[in-house]
């Protein structure tokens, strides 16, 4: 498990990666000063403990940018309690006020590890799109779309274009996935229902079914579902 503390206090470093330690002797814990060095260093955490009141980017401002470049557990740490909304409002797991009491981050973490366990079993599937390395799950993306010489990765909350064709991807992000035209590869988890031309997908969009796969598609479809695929319908 990755781990990393943004503080630009280095006692709080010491004092959250004790009391991570306690729990998780194991974990391999990074620590930052600002958010600009966070977002530098272009890795996945599974979990971040990010201070809000911090020099430069502001910790709300560094988790806008997280966002949008991975998904985390996200872990406010401050002594301002009006900045909870805030907080929330990025997606925060939860919101600790310092000074942090121990009991209280004990049962916070424990519940962060559930978390990241009930998603560790999805792969990541790393990206380059413009000047941002993204890593992505492969259970976010519902479908990509051929763009010429570029191939755009869809996600329920934004879409990257990438370099790559849809050969490769279509052998990257393997199992569960299928090639349902030549400019089109769906996520089977998000399949709502399909006509013998069309594949409408459980965000509204609707993608082309080549005729002559149409059997296959459903074929694959079926097999995906009785081999204990997840829908999101």
């Amino acid at each position: 498990m990755v781990i990393a503390i943004c503080d630009d206090e280095k006692a709080i470093w010491e004092q959250i990666r004790r009391l991570i330690e306690k729990q998780r002797a194991d974990a391999d814990i990074i620590c930052y000063q600002t958010g600009e060095e966070l977002l530098a260093a272009g890795r996945h955490f599974d979990i971040i403990f990010l201070e809000i009141n911090i020099d430069g980017k502001s910790g709300i401002e560094t988790a806008r940018v997280l966002q949008r470049q991975q998904e985390t557990i996200l872990i406010f740490i401050t002594e301002l309690k009006e900045y909870v909304f805030d907080a929330f409002d990025v997606g925060a797991f939860h919101y600790l006020l310092k000074p942090l009491s121990e009991e209280k981050f004990a049962e916070v973490f424990e519940r962060a590890m559930r978390r990241v366990q009930r998603c560790g079993n999805q792969e990541l599937f790393p990206i380059r799109s413009g000047n941002r390395n993204i890593m992505l799950r492969r259970d976010q993306i519902l479908y990509v779309e051929s763009r010429m010489r570029k191939a755009e990765i869809h996600t329920g909350r934004e879409s990257y274009e990438i370099y790559g064709t849809m050969n490769e991807l279509e052998r990257s992000l393997g199992e569960g996935f299928y090639r349902c035209h030549r400019g089109y590869l769906v996520n089977l988890a998000y399949v709502m229902e399909y006509t013998t031309d069309t594949i409408s997908l459980t965000d509204g969009t609707v993608i082309y079914l080549s005729r002559e796969k149409y059997n296959a598609f459903v074929n694959a479809y079926m097999r995906y579902l009785q081999g204990g695929g997840i829908s999101h319908v």
